[in-house]
């Protein structure tokens, strides 16, 4: 269990701080970027939370609006779920594989191919697309549209990582789930609109907005 008696130690005072496996490195490490993105990410699907929590279920006639809580019943666990995986996978990504402190514990491979099971059980229920989708909508689905784009760039931290240090910098697990959490994001982000019947606006070529 982590014990946090005191925030400001003043360690970081000079530009420098430490990994979880002691080692001392320059706040511009390549790897030092990846988890502080993982914490970005974090903090975005905390903001999902909040926008779910005052998402109106009051329909414009006074009426209840069944599918903002069935929305509620669905992401609010998802989103507790994943903040945990998030702090466990920040953890892991902040040492090397062999520096991992012996009986931590990290992520199962059952956490990747969960996010493909929910993918699939939600893109049952969308249309299929005719374009590419520009990040808008009602707060949550904008703030779902967020947290892919600062997936995409923890990715590419991720990929930076491996180019800096090797293959064998993360486990092969991590840039898997990395790469399948922002396709979540995303189908989770059109599933909301069509749960609530928000209309998903969609991207038109110069040639069509565009008069002849």
């Amino acid at each position: 269990m982590v014990r946090i008696t005191k925030v400001h130690t003043g360690v970081g005072d000079g530009g420098m701080t430490r990994h979880l496996d002691g080692t001392e490195v320059a706040k511009s490490d390549v790897r030092l970027e990846l988890v502080g993105t993982i914490d970005e990410l974090n903090c975005v699907v905390g903001v999902v939370r909040m926008e779910l929590d005052r998402f109106s279920d009051v329909a414009a006639d006074g009426g209840h609006r069944a599918t903002v809580a069935r929305v509620r019943r669905t992401l609010l666990p998802r989103m507790a779920r994943l903040q945990q995986e998030l702090f466990d996978l920040g953890a892991e990504c902040s040492a090397h594989p062999e520096r991992i402190p012996e009986g931590m514990r990290v992520l199962p491979e059952s956490a990747a191919e969960e996010l493909l099971t929910e993918m699939d059980e939600w893109l049952e229920e969308v249309e299929p697309l005719s374009s590419f989708v520009p990040p808008t909508g009602s707060p949550p689905v904008a703030q779902l549209h967020m947290a892919r784009v600062v997936t995409r760039r923890m990715e590419r931290c991720l990929a930076a990582l491996v180019d800096a240090e090797g293959e064998d910098a993360v486990r092969p697990f991590a840039l898997a789930y990395v790469n399948r959490l922002s396709d979540w994001f995303f189908v989770l982000a059109r599933w909301v609109c069509a749960i609530i019947g928000e209309a998903e606006t969609l991207w038109e070529p110069i040639g069509r907005r565009e008069p002849e």
